[in-house]
């Protein structure tokens, strides 16, 4: 190269890096596009809940707080984990790294646990198709809970790829966009709580 094409070189202008990940922002976008999903559910729950007398409707008892608050626990002891994995995997810790994203997977699976038998407690008296409130009430839920399941297959694959060392120390990629989709699901499960379970109470 020579002397002037150096000079131009430097000339121009530094090339641009994103703050992320491609694969990190598609995984934000998957999150919006989910967030939006639940979003429409929520505000159809709260439609019928408004243009009812009472909701839930007579004869129907408010929502169990028990398995709920014991679900929720769970959810945020599995993030908590999950975020203080990730910072030891960042100091080089990666055997702790993987146990503690193992502890993860035992909470959001006793997440899913508590829910089956929430769903059992319920099918006795509220099947799905009893009314709009038992429908919006298990398409909601249900659907949080296949997030969960899936949250949990790839924290999964996850933990499979690290323990096999094909997940490249400074690049950890897919980490954070598990990680990132697991936080997500805790979060809208908050919102699931305070609209099904709580509100219903105010």
């Amino acid at each position: 190269m020579t002397a002037a094409e150096l000079r131009s070189e430097h000339l121009l202008p530094p090339v641009w890096k994103p703050s992320q990940e491609v694969g990190w922002w598609a995984m934000v976008l998957v999150c919006a596009s989910e967030a939006a999903l639940f979003a429409y559910f929520i505000a159809a729950y709260f439609y019928l809940g408004v243009s009812n007398l009472s909701w839930p409707p007579a004869g129907f008892e408010l929502p169990k707080l028990e398995k709920p608050l014991i679900m929720t626990a769970l959810l945020i002891s599995s993030s908590i984990v999950l975020v203080v994995a990730e910072k030891l995997r960042e100091h080089g810790r990666r055997a702790a790294y993987r146990l503690l994203t193992g502890a993860t997977v035992l909470l959001g699976a006793g997440f899913l646990t508590f829910q089956t038998l929430e769903y059992r407690e319920k099918l006795r008296t509220m099947s799905p198709m009893s009314n709009a409130y038992a429908s919006t009430f298990y398409t909601i839920t249900g659907f949080h809970g296949a997030h969960v399941a899936f949250g949990l297959l790839l924290l999964l694959y996850t933990l499979l790829r690290d323990s096999l060392g094909r997940i490249e120390p400074e690049r950890p990629i897919v980490i954070k966009v598990s990680s990132l989709y697991w936080h997500f699901v805790d979060v809208v499960w908050l919102v699931i709580l305070t609209s099904l379970y709580l509100s219903p109470r105010f």
